[in-house]
């Protein structure tokens, strides 16, 4: 796939095959990227905290307690005062972190214990213990260190990854560092931009280490990563002289009696994405007012399937779900909904009652969270959570399409043989009812539009995030943020309009 290296999202074989290649390059063995590293830590620590004066590191038995001593030493040197925990010296006294362990000791430096650690002593910490390669949830003194270094509200910067994440999944092992800023060496990894991880992971930075590209041709990684500031380039092109015909009649099927407001939302927000027509089929409780404020918006009610049959030939794509209900009326419309050929986003309700009736389909787009996510699999939230690549795969595996795992770091499965890509950039603001309603409407919108499956959803969810971000800006933060706030953000995000 023709994917930028910054885009690259790698897990631990695919950098262990991209540290193996930098060693082998020319000068850059016996430790000296190591130093380059150590060199990377001290930029960032002294980008983010220009007034820190007393640095304390945290340093592990591998190489990124090598990391740690060489940022001690150049620190130290450069006029900082420097205290560093570390525990007993690895068996390996010829590796370059025990070669940087002794540099710092030759230069005057003092190794206090794991066991003294005290948050209290330093004004900023660097967490070098843990990499890539733990597999087993931390335990003993360095859980206990860890939960004291968290507790104590002091900033901390992360060497590679934040100690105690899973670089594959994202996942919590055990406890882990909660870290301001992640400094990731070489190139970016999954592990700090989805699930739990994102809480873990503050501001991450990729550290090249002058590395040439050519480096990672063909070493493999784990997934791409779209961000929002590339949106523009991602949306459907609108030529000049185009019409309403020409942008898609999107169909949004929802609204249960005392559940208007979901579909309201998707069907507006299908609006704001450009569907030249939406249609919100509704239950004729509520279906006479529900445009009275959007009359762009064209409404009809229906009481059965049949009602529903006779609409739905119309549609260019269909968004099913959002407030549908899982009752006689609800699960009529999904069977209609579901026995369509045609482009399908299935969000909330729709994937509920597909739980109950599993069935597979190659070319929809199926959104759920974890918990609807753990519906479907026959699992727990805390187990999706847990993997959420791997149970991304599952969802697919089962129920086919295209899925897009939504939670901190949205996953969104590519196509047959292709990567997930992980959209970055969302924030708490996003965790509010109806943000997933837009989202159906967004991705309808594009899926309407002509787009295939894998990109709306990819672009869709993209286009939610760079919303919701500027919608954080006009109302100057994040809390209190609505779902309409963010629809009402994205033409402008569209624009690329800051």
């Amino acid at each position: 796939m023709n994917v930028p290296i910054a885009n690259r999202l790698y897990g631990e074989e695919g950098m262990r095959e991209l540290d193996r290649r930098a060693m082998a390059l020319p000068g850059r063995g016996d430790g000296a990227l190591m130093e380059r590293a150590g060199e990377a830590l001290l930029q960032a620590l002294t980008d983010a905290h220009p007034e820190a004066r007393r640095v304390g590191v945290l340093c592990g038995p591998g190489n990124n307690g090598g990391d740690g001593f060489v940022l001690a030493r150049l620190a130290a040197a450069a006029g900082l005062e420097v205290i560093v925990h570390a525990g007993a010296p690895g068996p390996r006294g010829d590796s370059d972190g025990e070669r940087a362990r002794q540099a710092w000791m030759d230069t005057g430096g003092a190794i206090e214990s794991l066991e003294a650690f005290a948050p209290e002593s330093a004004g900023v910490w660097v967490d070098c213990l843990f990499g890539i390669g733990l597999r087993r949830p931390l335990e003993g003194v360095y859980a206990g260190l860890i939960d004291r270094l968290n507790g104590s509200g002091r900033p901390v910067l992360a060497a590679d990854v934040p100690s105690g994440i899973a670089i594959d999944t994202g996942a919590v092992l055990g406890v882990a560092t909660r870290a301001t800023v992640t400094v990731t060496m070489i190139a970016d990894k999954l592990g700090l931009h989805t699930g739990a991880a994102v809480d873990h992971s503050g501001q991450v930075q990729v550290a090249g280490l002058g590395l040439p590209p050519d480096i990672h041709a063909d070493v493999p990684w784990l997934a791409s990563r779209a961000a929002a500031e590339e949106l523009p380039r991602r949306l459907p092109l609108r030529r000049p002289g185009m019409h309403k015909g020409d942008c898609g009649h999107l169909l949004v099927v929802g609204g249960a009696p005392g559940y208007s407001g979901a579909a309201r939302l998707a069907a507006v927000a299908g609006l704001r994405a450009g569907a030249g027509r939406v249609t919100l089929v509704t239950h004729p409780e509520h279906a006479a007012f529900a445009n009275l404020e959007r009359p762009e918006l064209m409404v009809r009610a229906v009481s059965s399937a049949r009602d529903l049959q006779a609409l739905i030939s119309d549609a260019d794509a269909v968004a099913a779900g959002p407030g549908l209900g899982q009752e006689a009326w609800g699960r009529a419309l999904w069977q209609v909904v579901a026995d369509w050929s045609g482009p399908l986003v299935a969000d909330a309700d729709a994937l509920n009652l597909l739980a109950l009736a599993p069935r597979r389909r190659p070319d929809w787009v199926l959104t759920p969270h974890p918990g609807e996510a753990a519906r479907l699999l026959g699992s727990k939230a805390s187990a999706v959570n847990a993997d959420r690549p791997g149970s991304l795969r599952s969802l697919v595996d089962r129920f086919g399409g295209v899925v897009l795992l939504k939670g901190a770091g949205t996953l969104v499965s590519g196509g047959p043989g292709d990567l997930p890509v992980c959209i970055t950039g969302g924030h708490p603001g996003m965790a509010t009812a109806g943000m997933g309603d837009a989202l159906t409407g967004i991705i309808g919108a594009l899926l309407a539009q002509g787009m295939d499956a894998g990109p709306a959803a990819a672009t869709g969810a993209a286009w939610h995030v760079a919303a919701a971000q500027l919608a954080a800006r006009r109302l100057e933060g994040q809390r209190g943020m609505l779902a309409g706030d963010v629809i009402s953000a994205l033409p402008a995000s569209a624009a690329g309009v800051t």
